[in-house]
């Protein structure tokens, strides 16, 4: 099955192409992103969240795209991805004071 949530560029779109998916993920180096996101999907795939799908064309072409059991997941995932955003700035506060407090138990 393929997630068609709509309005996302990622698997929640449906089918995605690996370059398509490496743009989506910040806050990792360009350098370690291939690693991170091929041991990713690697992952998603063993766990049964994502199908692999690839093309013998000249390049070669692989996409990804979210199973039934990947999908049914996506909105706890949305919901825990909105709170954390709701949340970020009190978040962030609490770790610059642990952050500057220099004695932790």
């Amino acid at each position: 099955m393929h997630a068609d949530l709509g309005g996302h560029d990622d698997l929640a779109g449906g089918d995605a192409r690996y370059s398509d998916l490496d743009t989506t993920i910040p806050a990792v180096s360009r350098r370690m992103l291939p690693l991170t996101l091929t041991l990713t999907l690697k992952r998603l795939q063993r766990d049964g969240m994502v199908d692999r799908t690839a093309y013998a064309e000249v390049p070669p072409r692989v996409e990804y795209s979210l199973t039934d059991l990947g999908a049914s997941l996506l909105s706890a995932i949305q919901h825990l991805a909105a709170w954390s955003s709701e949340h970020y700035d009190e978040i962030r506060r609490h770790q610059n004071a642990y952050d500057g407090n220099a004695t932790h138990e």
